[in-house]
């Protein structure tokens, strides 16, 4: 109550500023019934005047560059679970040691100044990128490339100085690519650091109209030779003539922009989607009813111990500490029920629903721990039931259907055992003072401090803030320090537990069965001493199974059923050593409007992720309708 009650506030300062915006501000004399209007996520454009995003430099690339402008070799798509062919015409070709790869360019794709897009663009990109190291994937192309060159026109060839059979990743594009750049503007310029690329020239359907100086607003005009584009020969022409990415600012004040009918795709908080949908009878969530949220976003959150510190480096302690989590209290919570649990290390979207998590279901079933000198099951399918009916007790409509109640919460979690987790602690010392508080071994006040960035809206912060919860309900004094600081604490091992950084393994690729990207970062070739920083996960968990399995994946084809087999394998290991806690996927949550457009992605009709700010946007534009209202 006290959060809706502060919203409305908020949302009511905001009406004053608001109303000082002009729609003439919004944009130059375009039809608004022909444009679609999207937040820009990452905040107002630092360098409004440079379109350069191949230097390591951060140049906003959610204003409209990577969704609109550029267009990628391959791009990945959480939602269908598929991997699109957009520049590249098929998959890569390698050789049998992973040593050369070959990459077949569409035919037919033209620069928006009306240059073919040919393989020389390509050769170009990677040999540039390899001479300065301010340009991203500069180290990673001097690791592995001993040669790029083409045999065609329409045929580039990469010789490797050593096997990689996922060498292709690095232009899959997923929120970021080596994305070709055009070889006949970068040719002419003398240093392609300080180069702003303006105006940009692009591969994409949409090429630059108009900008703010000031940084808030981007337009951008749908090509005339759209159709000689990758998302125009994909999926046909996109039906919004423009596109205006425009930074709003904090929720309250994008929800007054969509009950003005000026933001078609908003991001919001809880708060502010439920302000939307009760304000404006044309606004919508991704589900039509609760939880509302985004279902297909490839991130687990969850819990992060650092296990190079005791006692997280024991994995009684770890079981303990998961055991001891209510996890619908938790969920309740952290969201308000409006969650998909996920009891292993990758997302429980649909796709990783299907290739991993219901599969091994009858594996996490008889999963045990030994408690006592005997097994004890942990796993409870039951949870999904029991996080719908606290929903329901809270007057949210939730289906009965067990199914669906599954698809919607997820297949499970991890039992809620305060005794189990007693006898554990215990077992290693610990024990309870007379007010049933816990002790370290030392007899000393057990506190556990729980780092997290300070956005009380984040998924992160809404994770501590839960975890402290019911750590404090089992007897253990908890502290959520949230800092802007936490990634250079995580990164040098300054940390007890954690809800920031990576999340509790590294989000897979999302639309791929390949588990390597999440395997990879418990590598033991990572390990480095506490205080020097930490390139892999940084939870600082390594294995010798999990070194094999990560070994045994680098030695087959991403498509191998092997390699589904390996990142199997991999998920058991760390369900068994828990040495973070996943909790529930990473809960989006947009708001459209359907005033002027309709047919978004839905949870009816997943067609692609939802997201405006996702290089997958430009796909999604063919598919909205018009609703012909002005």
């Amino acid at each position: 109550m006290k959060k809706v009650l502060l919203f409305v506030i908020l949302l009511m300062l905001s009406l004053i500023s608001f109303s000082q915006l002009g729609l003439s501000q919004l944009a130059v004399n375009v039809p608004r019934e022909e444009t679609i209007i999207a937040n820009v996520l990452s905040g107002r454009v630092g360098s409004p005047d440079n379109f350069n995003v191949w230097t390591t430099t951060w140049r906003s690339p959610d204003r409209g560059i990577q969704q609109l402008l550029l267009e990628p070799l391959w791009i990945v798509d959480p939602a269908t679970g598929k991997v699109i062919n957009a520049l590249a015409k098929d998959k890569p070709i390698y050789n049998s040691d992973f040593t050369r790869m070959v990459v077949k360019i569409r035919e037919g794709c033209y620069w928006s100044d009306g240059v073919e897009f040919t393989a020389d663009d390509l050769v170009y990109t990677v040999e540039l990128i390899m001479k300065y190291q301010e340009l991203g994937y500069n180290a990673s192309f001097n690791e592995y490339v001993k040669r790029v060159y083409k045999t065609d026109k329409y045929t580039v060839v990469f010789e490797l100085k050593k096997p990689n059979a996922r060498f292709h990743a690095y232009f899959l594009d997923r929120w970021g690519a080596c994305r070709p750049l055009p070889k006949h503007v970068f040719e002419k310029v003398k240093d392609p650091i300080t180069f702003d690329f303006k105006p940009p020239v692009g591969t994409g359907p949409y090429v630059l109209h108009s900008y703010d100086p000031g940084g808030y607003w981007t337009l951008w005009q749908r090509r005339e030779d759209w159709q000689r584009t990758p998302t125009g020969k994909l999926f046909g022409m996109p039906q919004p003539k423009y596109v205006l990415f425009y930074y709003y600012g904090p929720t309250e004040k994008q929800v007054l922009a969509q009950n003005n009918h000026q933001l078609d795709m908003a991001d919001l908080t809880m708060e502010g989607l439920r302000s939307v949908l009760q304000t404006n009878k044309y606004a919508r969530a991704y589900r039509k009813e609760f939880p509302y949220i985004v279902n297909v976003d490839p991130c687990v959150s969850g819990v992060i111990f650092n296990n190079a510190k005791a006692p997280w480096n024991n994995k009684e302690v770890r079981w303990a500490l998961t055991l001891a989590i209510d996890i619908v209290e938790y969920v309740g919570l952290a969201y308000d029920y409006a969650v998909t649990v996920s009891p292993v290390h990758i997302p429980a979207t649909p796709a990783y629903m299907n290739w991993y998590i219901k599969p091994l279901e009858p594996w996490l079933k008889n999963l045990t721990i030994t408690v006592d000198g005997k097994p004890f099951k942990v796993y409870d399918p039951d949870v999904p039931m029991r996080i719908a009916e606290a929903a329901r007790k809270r007057g949210y409509k939730v289906p009965t259907d067990p199914n669906q109640i599954r698809e919607i919460f997820g297949i499970g979690w991890y039992k809620y055992a305060p005794d189990v987790a007693e006898k554990l602690l215990i077992k290693n010392g610990f024990k309870r003072d007379k007010d049933g508080k816990w002790l370290t071994p030392e007899g000393k006040p057990w506190k556990i401090t729980i780092l997290t960035p300070p956005n009380p809206a984040s998924v992160n912060y809404r994770n501590a803030f839960a975890l402290s919860q019911v750590w404090k309900k089992f007897g253990i004094e908890t502290e959520v320090y949230a800092t802007e600081n936490d990634g250079t604490l995580m990164n040098v091992g300054d940390f007890e537990v954690s809800t920031s950084g990576q999340w509790p393994a590294r989000e897979p690729w999302g639309g791929h069965p390949d588990l390597y990207r999440t395997m990879e970062q418990f590598s033991s070739a990572y390990y480095r001493p506490l205080g020097e920083y930490y390139p892999g996960h940084q939870c600082r968990w390594t294995n010798p199974k999990m070194d094999e399995i990560i070994k045994g994946m680098q030695s087959v084809s991403w498509d191998s059923p092997k390699n589904k087999a390996l990142g199997m394998e991999g998920l058991k290991i760390l369900a068994q050593e828990m040495p973070t806690i996943p909790t529930f996927t990473y809960p989006g949550v947009v708001g459209y409007d359907e005033y002027y457009w309709t047919n978004y992605p839905t949870a009816e009709n997943p067609y692609c992720i939802p997201y405006h700010h996702w290089p997958n946007f430009k796909y999604m534009l063919p598919f909205l309708k018009p609703t012909g209202r002005k």
